[in-house]
């Protein structure tokens, strides 16, 4: 019985990871295998005009790039190491012990540290998968340590409505640039790849993360996701309540069917990447009316983001 049910776990991981994509559009077949169905393109399509109203139907999403952007920035932060030798870092939880505002000093004097080496780094290069209208695409770019933000998206209203929102920021216009086009053909490699709220849209997941990681520097590289466990309390809060009950999200964004465990990504990533990659955080998140998108430890429950590394 075990043994039936180990397997059954394994076959759906497969299936909900690896499925083909074979879609028709007109009278043209797409075989891309990085393709959205048919359904999903024309539910977005209908959605574009309304991308950037902070007060509709995009709400939710508007306030959830504020959680995401904060992850992004932080997971890179962590990674810079303070070469200033002059710079006090404690090898002890020194919040316990110390004073708030010797903390507080030695924080600041750390973030300082960090932000002026990212600073003085070469720009980093970032691909946003399923850039939609370009919330998230042009908040990394408006980053000082972002050299270039390069969107895609397979729904032709979005990019438009993206384009036209950038022009109204003349800063972004030579760091921000969007295309209509499938991951499998662009090319060249990215320090960044973001895959947000996108996986639980198209066909062939597996195929978006194995197209992504060969876009991915090899010089420890950064894929972020986000996306939703498959569960009871997905389904709970995402469709029944989101899009049912509250409608603060479109109805038809979502599909149970689609959603992807977190484990599931691990799973893949270790049966196809052993040793070439590295996780450097998972965190659940939760919608709070009173307070917005909040990070928690339950990466098993309803959505989460997650970034991995590539290993030289």
């Amino acid at each position: 019985m075990l043994l039936r049910s180990g397997l059954l776990r394994h076959v759906r991981v497969w299936k909900n990871l690896g499925l083909c994509s074979r879609i028709t559009v007109g009278a043209q077949t797409r075989h891309k295998s990085t393709d959205a169905s048919e359904d999903e393109v024309k539910h977005f399509r209908e959605l574009a005009p309304t991308w950037w109203d902070t007060n509709g139907s995009q709400r939710i999403l508007h306030k959830m790039n504020l959680a995401r952007l904060d992850f992004v920035q932080r997971t890179i932060r962590n990674q810079v190491k303070i070469q200033d030798p002059e710079i006090f870092v404690p090898a002890f939880n020194y919040k316990e012990f110390l004073p708030e505002y010797v903390c507080d000093n030695i924080q600041r004097e750390i973030q300082e540290s960090i932000e002026s080496s990212l600073d003085e780094r070469p720009g980093m290069s970032v691909l946003d998968v399923g850039c939609g209208g370009g919330i998230l695409s042009e908040s990394l770019a408006r980053l000082k340590w972002v050299k270039s933000v390069q969107g895609i998206d397979l729904t032709h209203e979005c990019i438009m409505v993206a384009k036209a929102h950038s022009k109204k920021d003349p800063m972004l216009e030579r760091k921000l640039s969007y295309e209509c086009k499938a991951l499998e053909d662009v090319t060249g490699q990215f320090n960044i790849i973001t895959c947000m709220e996108m996986l639980e849209h198209v066909d062939v997941p597996s195929e978006i993360l194995r197209h992504c990681w060969t876009r991915l520097s090899p010089d420890n590289g950064v894929l972020f996701l986000s996306t939703i466990n498959r569960d009871l309390i997905s389904w709970f809060t995402t469709i029944y309540m989101g899009e049912n009950v509250l409608k603060v999200v479109p109805k038809g964004t979502h599909h149970l069917s689609k959603y992807i465990n977190s484990k599931e990504i691990i799973a893949w990533f270790n049966d196809n990447y052993s040793g070439q990659f590295r996780l450097l955080d998972l965190k659940g998140t939760m919608y709070l009316p009173l307070r917005g998108w909040v990070e928690h430890d339950c990466s098993d429950v309803g959505n989460y983001f997650m970034a991995i590394q590539r290993l030289e």
